[in-house]
C-alpha cells in the first residue's frame, strides 16, 4: 500500500512518519535509499566514519512530505501494532516503467551522486538515468537549509521536465513553484498499477454521504474523501458533479482503493500541513463540544480555539461496555486531553479517559532531568533494565544505575513487571532517549541536581556518581552528562595512595564544587566537603608560651577539671609543680562513645578523674585519653610507634578519626593513620558509612597492606577478621569494661538526680498516669520518678484500658540518664517474671 506521509520526527536511526486518519508509521535508516545503504555498509565495514554519509536529521527535518509504502505491520509486546515504512525510490516507484514516463509527472528521487553540473538521481525506474541539473536545485536547497548542496541519500519530490530516449534518459526539477503547479492529467497516463500519492488532480464530486464523498478524477479513477479530509471551510457546500481539487493520499492496488484529501496544504505538491504549537501537546481542555458523532469511528470535538480534533472510539470511555454513545449528542461538552497531532489530517487527537487526563507524563518533553517517576520493568538485557514510564516512554537503567552496588544477577533482584521507583538522569526528547537511575541514594537525595556547567558554582554540594577512579584521582558524573575530576589531593582529609582500591564504580558521594569553566566543560570537585576544624583543634590552651614536655605517650596521671566545655574538658594534671593545662576531648572520656557523652554530663568543675592517659602533644596543647582500650594496648606494647614498625596482618587498636562516604580514618597512639575502605569496614553491606562507624569510636582494626613509598595504609574492620585467638574472651572484657564504666556513671548520676540512679531495667515502680496521648501512648509520674519523663508506648500498656489519675505498677525497660527519660512497661507477662537482682559491679 502507498501512503503520503509527513515526517513528524527524525532521529539518527529511523524517521517518525505521521499517516492519514491519525495513523503513523517508521522509516528505518535501512529503508531510504540503496545509495544510502551502501554508503552504511561501508562505514560499518571500515569501522570509521565517512565524510560523504550525512545523517538523517542532516537531510530530513520536520514538516516534510514524503511518499511511502507499506513494507509491514508489527505487533508489539503490549499488543499495539506499529506499521514499517520504505521511502526507497525503488520500492515507492515499482509499478512505473520507463516506457511510461511523461513530462509533467511528479515522483519520488533520491540523490544517487553529485556530479559536476548536478546531481545523479535514482527514481527507482529500472532502464532510466535521471539527471537534475544545478540550475534546477538551488532555489530548493536555498529554501530548506540544509547545506551548500544535496546530499546523498536525500529524498525528493521531483518533476519530469524532459524524457529522451524512451525514457532511459530523464531530466529532472525539484524548484518549488515549478513543483507546486504540477497536476496530473491524463495525458500522462497514470494507472492504477502506477498511481503515486502526493499527486494533484482535478476531481468531480459524483456523491455525498454522512462519512465523506466519492469522486471521479484522470476519467476513469473512482476515490473516496473521507470526512477528515473534506476543507473544512467548505464542508457544508459541496455539490454532485463539482469540480474539486484533490491530493491522492493513498492507494491499494489489490483493493483497487483510492483515497485523496480536500484540505488546501496538499493542493500544492511540495507543500507542509500546519504544526501543533507546542504548548497545546498535553492541554486538558474542561469543554470540547462535540461537532459529529461517527457510531464506528469516534467524534469529531471543537476546541476552544475554534480548531477541530478527533477522538477514536477506545478514547471515548475506559472500557467498551462503559461506552455510552447517547452521551455524544451535537452540542455536548466534555473534559478531554490533547495526546497528539496528526500532520496528515491537521487534526488534534484527543482522549477523554480518566487516567490519560490525569497521567503525569503523556510525552518525553514533559520529562525533567531530575524528575522521580514511577515505572514497570519490561525486560532485563546485558546493558540495563527498559522500564516502561507511560503509553510511548520507555527508558533505560544502564546495568551500572540498578542498584547502589554493581549487580551480578539482577534478574534475582527484579522480575519483569515489577514496579520500580526510578531517577531521570537524562531525557533528550528529540532522540526519545530516557536515562534512569535506581540507585537509592540518587532517587532520595534532597542536595540540588547539578544537570548543567553553568550550575556548578563553587561551593555546590551534591550528589554524584563515580564513573573512573585511577592514580590521578576520580572521574564524578553527574546528571545530563555533567561530569568532573577530584584531583588525587581532595579524595579525602587523609591521603589516598591507590584511590582504584577505596573508591568503585557507580559508587555514589557527595561532592563540592571548587572550580568551573562552562564553555570549555571543565569541573573540579572535592570529596572534602568543608575545612571546619575538628573538636581537638577548637580548643586553644590558655599559657601563651609552649608548656615544656615533661610525659611521655602513654604514662598515667591524675586530672582535676578546671572547665567544661561542649566538647571535651579542660583540666590541670595534678602532683605538677608548673600545673600544667591539658585537655581531654569528650570522646575520649570512654571507648564507648554514648558512654563518653553520659559520663561527660554526669562531670562538674572541680571532679578528679583518675588514671587519665597522656596520649599527644599537638603542640599548643596536651591531649589527654581515659579509653581503657587505648591505654591497655600501649601498656601491653601491643601499638606501632612509627610507619616503619607497620606490618601486614597486625591487629591495632585505636579510634576513628573521620568517617567518608568512601571509608573510615583511622587514628593509632603515636599519630600513625590508616584508611578503612568502605569495602572492608563491616562483615554486613554497607550502604551509608555513618549508619556504621561514628567519630571518636575505638576500633580494634587489621593492617592490610602498606605503601611506604608513600606512607600509606589500608585496613580492614571486619570482626570476622579483627578478632584475636579467643574472640569470646574479648567480648566479655569488652562487655565487663562497658559494665564498669556504666557503674561509675550511675555513682556520679547520684549527685545530680538521685532518683535516676535507683532505676534499672527490670525494676518495678509504683505510677500515676498523668496523660494518654493521641497515638496511644501514656506519660506516667511518681514519687519514685521525680524529675523524670516516663513514657510506655501503645504497645507496652498491654490491653489495660488507662485513664489519667490511675494508679499502675509498671516495669522498667530502658533509662537514658542523658535525656532524663524512662522506659516502662504495664504487660503482664513481664509484670509476672521474677525480679532479678541486676548487678553492674565488675
Amino acid at each position: 500500500m502507498l501512503l503520503l506521509g509527513c515526517v513528524k520526527e527524525v532521529s539518527d536511526y529511523e524517521l517518525a512518519v505521521s499517516l492519514p486518519n491519525g495513523l503513523s508509521g517508521f522509516v528505518s535508516v535501512t529503508q531510504i535509499s540503496d545509495a544510502y545503504s551502501k554508503l552504511l555498509t561501508k562505514q560499518v565495514a571500515q569501522g570509521e566514519p565517512l565524510e560523504e554519509l550525512n545523517s538523517l536529521p542532516d537531510m530530513f527535518s520536520p514538516g516534510t512530505l514524503v511518499r511511502c509504502i507499506v513494507t509491514s505491520i508489527e505487533k508489539r509486546d503490549d499488543g499495539s501494532r506499529s506499521v514499517k515504512l520504505s521511502i526507497d525510490p525503488k520500492q515507492v516507484n515499482k509499478g512505473l516503467h520507463s516506457t511510461a514516463l511523461a513530462a509533467g509527472m511528479l515522483l519520488s528521487g533520491s540523490v544517487l551522486s553529485v556530479e559536476d553540473h548536478g546531481y545523479l538521481i535514482d527514481i527507482g525506474v529500472t532502464g532510466s538515468h535521471a539527471f537534475l541539473p544545478h540550475q534546477k536545485a538551488k532555489n530548493y536547497i536555498k529554501t530548506v537549509k540544509k547545506g551548500p548542496d544535496l546530499k546523498i541519500g536525500q529524498n525528493l519530490n521531483c518533476l519530469i521536465v524532459e524524457v529522451k530516449n524512451e525514457g532511459r534518459v530523464v531530466c529532472l526539477s525539484i524548484d518549488r513553484s515549478e513543483v507546486a503547479a504540477a497536476i496530473a492529467t491524463e495525458k500522462q497516463n497514470w494507472a492504477l498499477s502506477n498511481l503515486l500519492p502526493g499527486l494533484v488532480v482535478k476531481a468531480r464530486v459524483q456523491k455525498l454521504a454522512p462519512l465523506g464523498m466519492k469522486v471521479t478524477f484522470l476519467s476513469y479513477f473512482t476515490g473516496i474523501v473521507d470526512f477528515m479530509h473534506m476543507d473544512p471551510e467548505k464542508s457544508m457546500s459541496y455539490s454532485p458533479d463539482q469540480v474539486v481539487k484533490a491530493c491522492v493520499l493513498s492507494v491499494h492496488p489489490a483493493s483497487r482503493a483510492v483515497r485523496l484529501s480536500l484540505r488546501p496544504p496538499f493542493l500544492h505538491p511540495g507543500g507542509a500541513p500546519r504544526a501543533l504549537p507546542s504548548q497545546r501537546m498535553g492541554a486538558v481542555l474542561e469543554e470540547a463540544t462535540v461537532k459529529a458523532f461517527y457510531k464506528q469511528f469516534g467524534a469529531v470535538f471543537e476546541l476552544d480555539d475554534g480548531s477541530l480534533a478527533f477522538a477514536r472510539l477506545k478514547h471515548l470511555s475506559k472500557t467498551r461496555k462503559s461506552f455510552k454513545p447517547g452521551a455524544f449528542k451535537e452540542g455536548s461538552k466534555h473534559k478531554c486531553r490533547i495526546i497528539d497531532y496528526s500532520m496528515m489530517d491537521e487534526m488534534c487527537i484527543v482522549s477523554l479517559k480518566h487516567q490519560i487526563i490525569e497521567a503525569q507524563f503523556l510525552q518525553y518533553q514533559d520529562i525533567h532531568t531530575g524528575d522521580v517517576v514511577q515505572g514497570k520493568v519490561l525486560s532485563l538485557k546485558p546493558i540495563g533494565m527498559q522500564v516502561k514510564v507511560a503509553n510511548g516512554i520507555r527508558g533505560l537503567v544502564p546495568s551500572l544505575h540498578l542498584s547502589d552496588v554493581i549487580l551480578k544477577q539482577p534478574e534475582k533482584k527484579y522480575n519483569i513487571g515489577d514496579e520500580v521507583k526510578c531517577r531521570v538522569l537524562e531525557c533528550n526528547p528529540g532522540g526519545k532517549k530516557l536515562i534512569l537511575t535506581l540507585k537509592k541514594s540518587l532517587i532520595q537525595s534532597k542536595l540540588p541536581v547539578l544537570s548543567n556547567y553553568e550550575d556548578a558554582k563553587p561551593g555546590l554540594i551534591t550528589h554524584g556518581f563515580v564513573v573512573c577512579a585511577r592514580d590521578f584521582g576520580c572521574i564524578v558524573k553527574f546528571y545530563n552528562d555533567v561530569k568532573g575530576l577530584v584531583p588525587k589531593n581532595e579524595l579525602g582529609t587523609e591521603p589516598i595512595s591507590c584511590p582504584e582500591k577505596v573508591f568503585y564504580e557507580g559508587q555514589v558521594l557527595k561532592v563540592m564544587v571548587l572550580k568551573c569553566e562552562p564553555q570549555q566543560e571543565r569541573l573540579l570537585l572535592s570529596f572534602r566537603l568543608s575545612s571546619k576544624p575538628g573538636p581537638e583543634d577548637k580548643w586553644k590552651c590558655t599559657p601563651k608560651e609552649k608548656q615544656e614536655v615533661k610525659y611521655q605517650i602513654g604514662e598515667i596521671v591524675d586530672v582535676k577539671i578546671l572547665k567544661k566545655k561542649d566538647n571535651g574538658l579542660e583540666v590541670s594534671i595534678l602532683e605538677d609543680e608548673d600545673n600544667v593545662v591539658a585537655w581531654i576531648p569528650m570522646l575520649h572520656l570512654s571507648d564507648f562513645v554514648a558512654t563518653s557523652k553520659l559520663l561527660w554530663h554526669c562531670l562538674r568543675e572541680g571532679d578528679v578523674l583518675p588514671r587519665v592517659m597522656y596520649l599527644s602533644d599537638k603542640g599548643e596543647h596536651i591531649i589527654l585519653s581515659k579509653k581503657s582500650a587505648v591505654i591497655s594496648a600501649i601498656q601491653e606494647e601491643q601499638v606501632v610507634r612509627s610507619f616503619s614498625e607497620i606490618q601486614p596482618g597486625m591487629l591495632l587498636t585505636g579510634y576513628v578519626r573521620n568517617v567518608m562516604p568512601f571509608g573510615v580514618f583511622v587514628e593509632f597512639p603515636f599519630g600513625v593513620t590508616g584508611l578503612a575502605p568502605k569495602m572492608s569496614m563491616s562483615d554486613k553491606f554497607v550502604t551509608d558509612t555513618k549508619d556504621h562507624f561514628v567519630v571518636g569510636q575505638t576500633v580494634i582494626a587489621k593492617v592490610m597492606s602498606i605503601d611506604e613509598e608513600k606512607q600509606r595504609v589500608l585496613l580492614n574492620l571486619k570482626v570476622s577478621e579483627c578478632s584475636s585467638g579467643d574472640s569470646a574472651a574479648d567480648s566479655f572484657a569488652l562487655l565487663n569494661q562497658y559494665f564498669k564504666e556504666l557503674k561509675e556513671n550511675r555513682d556520679l548520676l547520684r549527685r545530680g538526680v538521685p532518683s535516676i540512679y535507683e532505676l534499672v531495667p527490670g525494676k518495678r515502680v509504683h505510677l500515676v498516669v498523668q496523660d494518654v496521648r493521641e497515638d496511644g501512648s501514656a506519660l506516667f509520674s511518681g514519687s519514685s520518678v521525680t524529675g523524670l519523663t516516663v513514657t510506655a508506648t501503645r504497645y507496652h500498656l498491654g490491653d489495660k484500658k488507662i485513664a489519667p489519675g490511675d494508679k499502675r505498677k509498671a516495669f522498667v525497660l530502658h533509662v537514658d540518664a542523658l535525656k532524663s527519660e524512662v522506659y516502662v512497661s504495664l504487660r503482664e507477662e513481664l509484670l509476672k517474671q521474677r525480679p532479678k537482682r541486676v548487678s553492674m559491679r565488675s
